[in-house]
């Protein structure tokens, strides 16, 4: 299990923003990895992009590992603060002239 610690400084090498989806997880990484691996760039030093591939290739393993045993919570009150329009939206459909 990582620590905080590597947590943070994997999203910072990738970076991204505190919050984040799986989707720009894979994104950052293609991304960086496309920029930094040595076969595709000979302007750099090869040691110094394998050791940046490297530093990828853990910081992508660290962040999907965290990912994949996140917990995810499906209570109403969890959707309700991940999706706040649509109970808007609710109102909107059923119940708005109610109290009138």
């Amino acid at each position: 299990m990582a620590k905080f610690e590597e947590i943070e400084e994997a999203r910072r090498l990738l970076g991204l923003g505190r919050a984040a989806t799986l989707k720009d997880v894979e994104q950052a990484y293609r991304k960086m990895a496309f920029r930094y691996h040595p076969d595709r760039n000979n302007d750099v030093d090869s040691l110094e992009q394998g050791e940046m591939m490297k530093k990828l290739n853990r910081a992508y393993e660290l962040l999907m590992e965290y990912c994949a045993r996140y917990k995810y919570s499906f209570s109403k009150e969890a959707v309700a603060r991940t999706y706040p329009y649509d109970e808007y939206l609710e109102k909107c459909r059923y119940g708005w002239f109610d109290s009138i």
